[in-house]
């Protein structure tokens, strides 16, 4: 019994796409009969360059028999698909369904991104498209198209994000190594804050709470702003202050000079 064969019956009958590993976990669990024992050892020994060999050798000959259906491996994983020009009459026998919107161009140029640089921080990512990307960011990881990886080494241990296994379903990806070259957008540089190492031992070890640092995907002028509104505000509340009664009388035709502001600039007689 040929090895193509019985990944074709396997592939059939899955309800989901299968990893090479999954299918040798299904060689491994089949039990031997009288009539294919042998069959059944030799596939428990299979190895990985056979049994890829046999799926890609399945996939070339459904596409050269010109058939309705194909064998595609996308995110590491293989399935049987429909060929895209019977959709019509598929979307008749199963009902349409109402599909995620598409994304949109920002979404796209922040997916890119992140897939040609991972792992990247927000930050990182706002300073090579040179906008916000809060909300972008928001809609990928809701979509699943992300991920959060870890923690760059660096202060503050912002998070770092990636593509996931979706977005290699949703254009079709074997492999990140399928993406289109674009050599460009890595050669865009991007400056790297200071790393853990070369900080004072002291702040390394602090809690970012502690450091007064910009929160993620924060300026240093906007994390400075509520201070600077703070001392504004004080310094103005001095100025409106009213000036303290004088204990003793005035007269009505005597003026009364009050000494500027210390802030305020003197004027010359």
């Amino acid at each position: 019994m040929e090895l193509k064969l019985i990944l074709e019956a396997i592939l059939f009958s899955a309800q989901k796409p299968l990893s090479s590993k999954e299918i040798r976990d299904v060689f491994a669990a089949a039990p031997g009969h009288a009539e294919g024992e042998e069959t059944a050892r030799a596939l428990k020994k299979v190895k990985e360059a056979e049994l890829t060999a046999g799926l890609e050798q399945l996939a070339r000959e459904h596409e050269e028999a010109q058939r309705s259906y194909r064998l595609v491996c996308v995110a590491g994983s293989w399935q049987f698909v429909t060929q895209p020009e019977y959709a019509p009459w598929l979307k008749a026998l199963v009902g349409h369904k109402t599909r995620p919107p598409r994304l949109s161009q920002p979404a796209l140029e922040t997916l890119a991104i992140v897939a040609y640089r991972q792992p990247i921080t927000r930050a990182e990512i706002e300073q090579v498209r040179g906008v916000a990307a809060d909300g972008v960011m928001q809609t990928l990881l809701e979509r699943g198209l992300v991920e959060q990886v870890g923690r760059a080494d660096v202060v503050g241990r912002p998070m770092t994000y990636g593509t996931t296994a979706a977005f290699l379903e949703y254009f079709g990806l074997r492999s990140l190594e399928d993406l289109p070259a674009a050599d460009e957008l890595r050669r865009i540089p991007v400056e790297k804050p200071a790393t853990l190492a070369t900080v004072e031992p002291g702040l390394a070890t602090a809690p970012p709470e502690q450091l007064n640092l910009p929160a993620e995907g924060q300026s240093v002028e906007q994390a400075l702003a509520p201070g600077q509104a703070q001392t504004e505000g004080a310094v103005q509340a001095d100025d409106a202050s009213p000036p303290s009664p004088s204990p003793e009388p005035v007269a009505p035709d005597v003026s009364i000079k009050t000494a500027p502001p210390s802030d305020a600039p003197a004027n010359n007689p």
